[in-house]
């Protein structure tokens, strides 16, 4: 089965996550990331003749298995990884590590167990990455910048540069346009990022771009940093992405750029993308800029200030962008407003009208830095028809992720959306010509400037909490509640005064939430976007979700069905449709992607497969001896023959269970209820009974909240030997007098007590025989009395005996009938039919989540607006006199009664 994302971002974070010791993430990340690597590589292509890599004999992660907790693992280690680097022509490419390096990874003990457990944690079976060939090998590509993304957030500021979020990336790449060129016999397209970090940006607009028949991207890669490891891990990146073609070089940009056409001048390159160091102080080292060779700084009639590079890079991107050239850069919202030699540059680059869009960012989204950015789109296409710049204010959209902001995907869309369609949107988007910019505003683009941030706070109304009633401006910020059902407006309010437009509740403010929830056109609406708007989506989607083959492109089929959900609830009256949008969007990260990235590799029949979880026993030598780890402790390993539980591999067995086996579940239920019943029953007499003069006081243990069965049986034995009757004493006496030899004794006992009749004591000889006397005995203290004083004690200890055997019985049964539906479920998963595989998974799994997440949703805005009206009633539900007159009264209620206590004003 194909490697799922979600098992192993946590299980390769975790596990490397304990062993980092003191070694700082920016660095402790190079160590992993080659792990990473060299395992991906070699479980790809080992033993694949002419394949991309070459995994010659010592040179694969086997070879590095092999010499785990040897005393010199470190050394052998880089020996293995250096012969697969020259195998492959990678030397320098990499980031430079050494798994021998004491002063980074300990000395003696410490490196071997640090180096040989971080070994282990790639040897984990669950991520065997040669059983990704056939299902979009971004699995392992993502989960290397899902790592990225992770050392960033522990990097600190300044150390976390190398990353740029994955959202922004894909945000920058949507907006560019790769997406929409064409393959052309004589054009080869490029892309350039001339600070490409750990190259997530570049990978995320080559990923935009077009394939070739061979499904490889149209566009040819180009990235140069100036970190030499951080671009060994954009080297990797790119390899992990299945761009391995793509060229990284190490070098400062601006000083010395890499990529050069035949004149010795900047190449020119079709897209640029980049995300630079903000507000650049050191860009001048090693040139001059009055004298660039490069000619960057050329036609502008100022040079970057000396301690700021933020435009140095910004020229450097339009130097290097050819005639019809587009960009996508992220800048700090500086460069939009700072005034001098910027203000003389911006004003240029403005004039000769190259830049087409600007999107304003959250603040707080870069791993280096809390400032907010924006994204600034270049164009020189067209520029002449270019009559303003289309501006996007999306700051205020993103979730909370730890200390960071991030783009949810709802705020990629909105922002794609918009941009796409330049439509304007009140206090988000807006189409501004160069002549406001210009004329209006001396070339200032500070986004408020154009777009003010909605105000959707509403105002104290001075008038009503002086005179009372609701003010219609409250009332009408609720409008598209009261279009759906005006009937409900009449409900809920009274239009109390028309002249001062004022309103009073025509119902107690306590019956506000339960009249919206019953409103029938609330309700009608309820069905409609919850029901019928989702239906109609769900049955569009179905072909797509139910004929994935190993041709599918997952990404590009997510994209669309959500971009088809996105247009279905458009005409949605209370649900937002980028919300809904996000509801498929979270469940296809959360889950959906693994099953489709599943089938894509094995097909439907994936939906036969159930993965175990054993039991542990102990790992033994072939001569039986238990085996222990480095540090003593014994050695665990999956029991394969006792099974603790299993789940579908794609259809989890309550689906199943639901579906196939409704009868049993049931009976499985109805058990269950009933033990839980007896449960609650035993606790509450327990509780009850607990006291010191409790019934049940003493069988408790030490701590007084538990009874053991050891305790319990004791004490009835205990009891039950308190219990006496002139016929038990006298069997009694019987049982001493037999093994004392004295018949005749015996005899006279049985004479003068006729009710010993009624036990069979003799054989048939005649005489007294042992085992019938004992038998007796106990027959006749089962009909005994106890001594009144501890009969309560006694009949609270056997009912509680009681019902603890009932449970035990339930029990026995339960897991009876566990077993027989758990075996049952096994043969069916053998026995489902493809059909049956995509039934159960697109109507029982998938559907049914996101259908229950739309409605959540709706209930939750239908709760947000609710409390709304509660909140503007009860606002002015009391006036300012009515205020002041109670707390006069409660000011002269105190002074009356301080008066009574005897004090005098």
């Amino acid at each position: 089965m194909a490697v799922k994302k979600s098992e192993l971002y946590s299980i390769l974070w975790e596990a490397c996550n304990k062993l980092r010791g003191g070694v700082e993430p920016a660095r402790y990340k190079d160590y992993v990331l080659v792990l990473l690597f060299f395992k991906y590589v070699s479980d790809r292509y080992k033993n694949q003749p002419l394949a991309d890599f070459s995994v010659p004999e010592g040179a694969s992660f086997d070879d590095l298995i092999a010499v785990k907790w040897t005393s010199n693992v470190g050394e052998r280690v880089d020996i293995i990884i250096q012969k697969f680097l020259e195998a492959n022509k990678l030397q320098g490419s990499l980031p430079e590590v050494s798994f021998n390096n004491a002063e980074e990874l300990g000395s003696g003990k410490e490196l071997v167990d640090k180096v040989s457990k971080l070994i282990a944690v790639f040897q984990n079976p669950a991520i065997d990455f040669k059983y990704n060939r056939a299902s979009g090998d971004d699995i392992i590509g993502d989960a290397y910048e899902y790592f990225m993304m992770k050392f960033a957030q522990e990097s600190g500021k300044s150390k976390g540069q190398f990353y740029t979020p994955s959202e922004v990336s894909r945000t920058i790449a949507r907006l560019i346009g790769i997406g929409e060129i064409k393959q052309e016999p004589n054009k080869k397209w490029t892309l350039y990022d001339p600070a490409c970090g750990s190259g997530s940006l570049l990978i995320r607009a080559a990923d935009e771009a077009p394939v070739d028949e061979n499904g490889d991207t149209i566009v040819s890669i180009f990235g140069q940093e100036k970190d030499t490891s951080t671009a060994g891990l954009a080297k990797m990146n790119l390899i992990l992405h299945q761009k391995g073609t793509g060229e990284i070089r190490s070098g400062n940009t601006l000083q010395n750029p890499k990529y050069l056409d035949a004149h010795g001048q900047l190449r020119k390159f079709d897209f640029v993308v980049m995300n630079p160091p903000f507000s650049d102080k050191s860009w001048t080292d090693g040139i001059k800029p009055r004298e660039d060779e490069f000619k960057r700084f050329d036609g502008f009639a100022d040079i970057p200030p000396e301690k700021n590079g933020d435009y140095a890079w910004f020229l450097h991107v339009l130097k290097s962008l050819n005639s019809t050239g587009k960009a996508g850069i992220v800048m700090p919202h500086g460069i939009l407003f700072r005034g001098n030699a910027e203000e003389t540059i911006r004003k240029q680059i403005l004039e000769r009208k190259y830049i087409k869009a600007i999107v304003s960012l959250p603040a707080n989204l870069f791993f280096g830095t809390g400032i907010p950015a924006c994204i600034v789109i270049i164009d020189k296409e067209n520029t002449d028809k270019r009559k303003g710049i289309f501006l996007i204010d999306a700051s205020r959209g993103f979730k909370k992720d730890g200390n960071k902001n991030r783009l949810r995907e709802q705020d990629i869309e909105r922002i794609v959306q918009a941009y796409t369609n330049r439509v304007d949107v009140p206090g988000y988007a807006r189409f501004v010509t160069y002549n406001e910019i210009m004329e209006d505003n001396q070339g200032n683009l500070n986004i408020p400037r154009y777009i003010q941030k909605p105000d959707d706070t509403l105002p104290q109304n001075i008038s009503a909490h002086l005179h009372g009633g609701i003010p219609g401006n409250d009332i009408r910020s609720l409008q598209k509640l009261w279009n759906i059902s005006p009937a409900l407006k009449q409900a809920i309010l009274t239009y109390k005064d028309k002249a001062h437009d004022v309103y009073s509740l025509a119902i107690p403010s306590v019956e506000i939430e339960n009249v919206m929830g019953e409103d029938a056109q609330i309700q009608a609406e309820k069905e409609n976007e919850t029901g019928t708007l989702f239906t109609k989506w769900q049955d569009d989607v179905k072909r797509d979700l139910l004929g994935i083959t190993a041709e599918t492109n997952p990404k590009s089929m997510i994209r669309d069905i959500a971009l088809r959900l996105l247009a279905q609830y458009e005409p949605a009256k209370l649900l937002d449709n980028y919300d809904i949008y996000d509801c498929l969007m979270n469940y296809w990260n959360a889950k959906l992607q693994d099953d489709v990235y599943v089938i894509k590799a094995s097909g439907y029949e994936a939906g036969r497969e159930i993965e175990y979880e054993y039991a542990k026993q102990k790992k033994k030598d072939k001569n039986g001896k238990v085996l222990k780890d480095e540090n003593g402790k014994t050695i665990m390993i999956d029991d394969p023959t006792k099974v603790k539980s299993f789940e579908g591999a794609l259809i989890p067995k309550d689906i199943l269970e639901k579906v196939y086996f409704q009868n049993e579940l049931d009976t499985l239920d109805a058990l269950a209820a009933k033990s839980s019943s007896l449960e609650a029953e035993l606790d509450e007499m327990r509780e009850e009974e607990s006291g010191e003069d409790g019934l049940l006081n003493e069988v408790l243990n030490d701590a007084g909240d538990g009874i053991t069965k050891a305790s319990l049986n004791k004490r009835i034995k205990e009891l039950e030997e308190k219990k006496s009757s002139p016929v038990v004493d006298a069997l009694i006496k019987l049982q001493e007098l037999f093994g004392a030899g004295q018949t005749n004794a015996m005899e006279k006992i049985v004479t003068q007590l006729p009710e010993l009749a009624n036990y069979e004591l003799r054989n048939k000889n005649g005489s007294f025989r042992k085992a019938r006397l004992k038998a007796a005995a106990k027959a006749a203290a089962d009909t005994a009395k106890l001594p009144e004083i501890y009969q309560d004690e006694y009949d609270a200890l056997t009912t509680y005996a009681a019902k603890w055997a009932e449970k035990d019985d339930t029990d026995i049964v339960w897991k009876g009938a566990r077993k027989q539906l758990d075996d049952a479920l096994v043969d069916k998963y053998a026995t489902l039919t493809v059909n049956e595989i995509k039934e159960l998974l697109f109507d029982k799994k998938w559907m049914a989540k996101l259908s229950e997440d739309i409605r959540d949703e709706f209930d939750q805005v239908l709760n947000t607006l609710s409390s709304r009206v509660l909140l503007i009633a009860k606002r002015y539900e009391h006036t300012l006199g009515e205020i002041e007159a109670k707390t006069e009264a409660s000011h002269q209620a105190a002074k009356a009664a301080l008066e009574r206590m005897g004090y005098r004003w």
